[in-house]
Parts: C-alpha cells; sequence; structure tokens
C-alpha cells in the first residue's frame, strides 16, 4: 500500500489547492468540487475487502495531516470536509475510523471554538457530525507502529509550503510602498485637521504621533523576537532540553517514587498470603528491593524423595492405626472371654440320694 502513498498525497493536495483558490471555508464549494473530480471513486480499485480496509486506513491516514497545524485554517476545514467525505463513502463494513493522537485534541479543540467564534457554522456541523458517529479513534501515536519494521525518515512528511502561513508574513504586509502610503495619509489628515480646527485641541489627536515610525519599529522588533525564537528552538531541538528542566523532571520524577512507594495497597483476596514488604533507604531515596532472587521449583529429585517420603509416612500411618486397632481387638476379645466365665452352682438337697 505504500506505493499508492505519493499518488494518492498529490490527489489530495490537488483538491484542497483548488478549495484554497475559492477562498471560502463554506462546505457547499467543498462539496461541488468533490463532485466535479469525483473523488470517492477512488475506493473502487480494490475489490478484495482486506484490500479496501487498507486502502481506506491509508487515504485517512494521509488526509488526517491537513486538519492539524502548522496548515492555515481554511486547510484546515478542508481537511476536516475531506476526511467526512472520505470515511463517509468508504466501502468497507465496518468503517475505518479516524485516528487522532491525544497530543493534536488540544488543537482539535482549539480549532472548534475559532470556528464558533468565527460563526462557521457549517464547520462546527461538520465536526459535531463525525463525533455523533464515532469516527474519530483516540490513540497514543498518529500512525500505526509495527515490531521489526524499517521507517523512512522524512516519507510523507513533507508539509506542502502553499498551505502554510508563511513566517515573514507581517514583513511583506508592511513594505517600504505601504509605509508611504500611509504617511502621505497621515500628513493630509494633520492637513485637514489644521484647516477645520484652528486652535489645536489635544481631544482631536484621533490617530498617534509619529505612526509610521512607531509602525516601522514595531515591524522591526517582531522580526528580530522571530529569529531568535526560532534559532532557540532550533538549540533546544538540537542539543535537548536544558540543565534546570532536567532538574525539575528529576525532582518531579523522585516526587512520583516517593508518594508511590510510600504506600501500601492493600492486596486482594488472592493474594493475601503473600506478605507486603515496604523498603525504605537511608538516603531518602525510596527504591523497591530487588536484592531477592526468585525461587526454583524444585528438581525431580527432590519431588520424588519428598513424594515417597509422604508415601512413607501415610504407611506409617496406616501401620500405627492398623495396630492400634488390633490392640483394641484383642483387649475386647478378653473382657468378653471374662464375662463368660462358666459360674459352678450347686444342686438342691432334694435331688442328693
Amino acid at each position: 500500500m505504500d506505493n499508492f502513498r505519493g499518488p494518492l498525497k498529490s490527489d489530495c493536495e490537488e483538491l484542497l489547492g483548488r478549495f484554497q483558490a475559492t477562498e471560502s471555508v463554506r462546505f457547499e464549494r467543498f462539496s461541488a468540487i468533490w463532485k466535479s473530480t469525483n473523488f470517492s471513486s477512488i475506493f473502487y480499485g480494490k475489490p478484495d475487502p482486506k484490500e479496501r480496509r487498507h486502502f481506506a486506513r491509508l487515504a485517512l491516514s494521509v488526509v488526517s495531516p491537513y486538519f492539524h497545524p502548522p496548515y492555515t485554517f481554511q486547510i484546515r476545514v478542508g481537511g476536516l470536509y475531506l476526511l467526512y467525505g472520505l470515511f463517509h463513502t468508504q466501502l468497507c463494513t465496518p468503517k475505518e475510523k479516524i485516528r487522532i493522537a491525544l497530543k493534536d485534541w488540544k488543537d482539535v479543540m482549539q480549532f472548534q471554538r475559532d470556528a464558533e467564534n468565527a460563526q462557521h457554522h457549517d464547520v462546527v456541523y461538520i465536526f459535531k457530525k463525525l463525533m455523533s458517529d464515532k469516527a474519530f479513534l483516540f490513540t497514543a501515536m498518529p500512525t500505526m507502529l509495527f515490531f521489526r519494521m524499517k521507517r523512512e525518515d522524512g516519507k510523507g512528511k513533507k508539509i506542502c509550503e502553499e498551505f502554510v502561513d508563511p513566517p515573514t508574513r507581517t514583513q511583506e504586509l508592511v513594505t517600504t510602498d505601504m509605509l508611504e502610503e500611509l504617511a502621505n495619509v497621515h500628513e493630509h489628515y494633520e492637513n485637514l485637521k489644521k484647516a477645520v480646527f484652528t486652535d489645536s485641541d489635544p481631544n482631536v489627536n484621533l490617530i498617534e504621533q509619529c505612526l509610521v515610525s512607531k509602525l516601522n519599529n514595531a515591524v522591526i522588533a517582531y522580526s528580530s523576537w522571530q529569529d531568535n525564537h526560532t534559532k532557540a528552538e532550533q538549540l533546544d531541538a538540537g542539543e535537548g532540553p536544558s540543565n534546570q528542566d532536567s532538574s525539575r523532571r528529576a525532582q518531579l520524577l523522585a516526587s512520583i517514587k516517593s508518594r508511590s512507594y510510600g504506600h501500601v495497597m492493600e492486596a486482594s483476596k488472592a493474594r493475601r498470603h503473600r506478605q507486603l514488604q515496604l523498603v525504605l533507604s537511608t538516603d531518602g531515596d525510596h527504591t523497591p528491593n530487588t536484592s531477592s532472587k526468585k525461587k526454583r521449583p524444585p528438581s525431580l529429585k527432590k519431588r520424588t524423595q519428598l513424594r515417597f517420603k509422604i508415601q512413607g509416612t501415610e504407611r506409617e500411618k496406616l501401620t500405627n492405626a492398623t495396630r492400634l486397632w488390633n490392640l483394641s481387638k484383642v483387649k475386647e476379645d478378653k473382657v468378653t472371654e471374662k464375662k463368660k466365665q462358666f459360674k459352678w452352682t450347686p444342686k438342691p438337697e432334694s435331688d442328693v440320694t
């Protein structure tokens, strides 16, 4: 399926480019482009159900990055509409869901708030329709990970520069021609104010003085801050976190460990025969006792000896029981013999001759 990633991405970018040319975020414009290109027919090339499912999963994974920053608001809206169309036109049953990582959910909620504040009701409706259809699958990673599979860095992760706001938008907006035009308008305003109001009244100053110079200085300060910020981000990305951040992280981990090892949880009913031990070190770092070795099961020799020993004890018990029974039987026989002894009784005198 990786062979289809490049052509599919180019088709999606062409569709989003046409939507960007409309300079609108209305779903009506997007649906017209969708119908004119017959974009839903991309699912008709795979008759095998298994291949259809894999292709639908690939299509949703290719389009989902356009729904997240750093793309513009219009491109993100187009990505949302494209996900909506692909989700409802796929030929899989049950339908493949749109993967959203938990780290990106904050940006999605901010996108929804921006759409509601701007009163783009069709955008909010499409998003809530996907939520009601349970089209989103909340995962830890935006893409699926496979065990022992090589991953080519940079493949499929190139950002289309046409869909991203350029960082020098302020410098392009505030040009020298614009500053000259603004200076002429400001001078014309000052001349009209002097002609209308003879006395210089400070309450009449509707525009700040030296507006052009202040605006130019603000643009220069912003560009310098932006350069410093990008350099700092590059240094952080190359060198890793600073010592202060690492120390804070270490302190946080230590506090979590101390809280977790400082409390002993009650064992379940199935494990109450095991003893819970709380091991506290003297230096303040609480670590569990890992020195105890795992008990090995007894060998075959020991098991046979133990079995014969148990059988021997059982035999001894049985013989003892039988011996005691025999002794008690002999005693009972002796008692009965004593009871059956013959007693002589003399005859009466009448019978004696």
